[in-house]
């Protein structure tokens, strides 16, 4: 291979000096593969264009959105390589049609996110914010009013047993609750392992005590939880969504909370995001709010980077890379030509 392989970075993974946020070697692990190099984009916007990804056979991405104006034209773009597992901001059939993968990585984000799954279990259970603003404002003769909520025997439930929901069941099991789940895309053998009852709906509802939000944003699950489903919830449920905000309809589950449907609820996604100061969540004693953050570690960065490498890699390669969504490109003669080019 003689000519550099070029791969384009998005803004937002740098910082306003200039500085790659992902700790680690970050993309100096580039630099272990002949003939790659790397440049960041001049400027973030909301929208990757198309004069941003003109010069790339590659790009990094956390944030832009990819539309079909984006790749309209582009004769040179192999895959774009999203750091996390979510790609609603993805235009995945535009994609499809201009013969660009889209690659993301399930195995960096797994652990993480389950774990800050956890954290809201185990915060809102131990009531933490609470019994903390007593030891701060020295209330400490008040700590009686504010027990917790043990766990052993509780439901736990999930909406998805995907790639983070089983880690999760994975992780809680020592906690001793019990584990039900629904998810139409996998069979009860598939979850044998992980000691999880497959319910409908109905029941996913009704009887979790800890009801998680573990499937991916679309069409078919935009508001899946609304006015009707939090209705049907238990008074002492609390609701966890580290998924995507818009899968819950925000204004009905700030009524939920505010009316008693709910117990209470652990917050990590927002409909809007940012969200607005004025967002009644960020007011609300039983609620625990993040920003769409809470299981960033420095593993899970390492670990994205770690993954997007071995991706960019096989790549150059000629090879099938790991965790790739839209798998029928990589058939197209289109696309089989560009990899060709990109090799000769």
């Amino acid at each position: 291979m003689g000519k550099k392989v070029r791969i384009g970075v998005t803004r937002d993974l740098f910082d306003d000096e200039g500085k790659f946020i992902i700790p680690g070697p970050g993309l100096k692990l580039l630099d272990k593969i002949p003939n790659v190099e790397y440049e960041a984009f001049a400027e973030f916007l909301p929208e990757a264009t198309a004069e941003q990804i003109r010069d790339f056979d590659m790009v990094i991405a956390l944030r832009p959105r990819w539309t079909r104006r984006t790749v309209m034209g582009n004769t040179r773009l192999l895959a774009i390589h999203r750091t996390g597992v979510g790609y609603d901001m993805v235009d995945v059939a535009a994609m499809t049609d201009a013969n660009v993968m889209l690659c993301i990585t399930p195995k960096a984000v797994r652990r993480p996110m389950a774990t800050a799954i956890i954290t809201f279990i185990l915060g809102l259970s131990m009531r933490l914010l609470t019994k903390d603003r007593l030891a701060r404002e020295g209330r400490w003769a008040d700590k009686a009013q504010y027990h917790g909520y043990g766990l052993v025997g509780k439901t736990l439930g999930s909406i998805g047993v995907g790639n983070i929901g089983r880690e999760m069941f994975v992780l809680a099991k020592p906690l001793g609750m019990k584990h039900i789940a629904y998810d139409p895309y996998v069979t009860p053998e598939s979850v044998g392992e992980l000691d999880v009852e497959l319910v409908n709906m109905d029941r996913v509802l009704a009887e979790s005590d800890f009801l998680t939000i573990n499937c991916p944003l679309n069409e078919g699950t935009r508001h899946l939880l609304g006015e009707k489903e939090l209705a049907s919830m238990k008074e002492t449920t609390f609701l966890i969504n580290t998924a995507r905000g818009p899968i819950v309809d925000e204004g009905a589950l700030i009524r939920a909370l505010r009316q008693g449907w709910i117990r209470g609820a652990g917050i990590d996604a927002f409909e809007q995001e940012p969200t607005q100061p004025e967002n009644p969540l960020l007011k609300m004693d039983n609620v625990i709010v993040t920003p769409h953050a809470l299981g960033w570690t420095d593993q899970m960065f390492i670990g994205q980077m770690d993954e997007i490498v071995e991706q960019v890699r096989q790549i150059v390669n000629g090879e099938h890379p790991g965790s790739l969504v839209n798998q029928e490109v990589w058939d197209r003669p289109a696309f089989q030509a560009k990899l060709e080019k990109l090799r000769a």
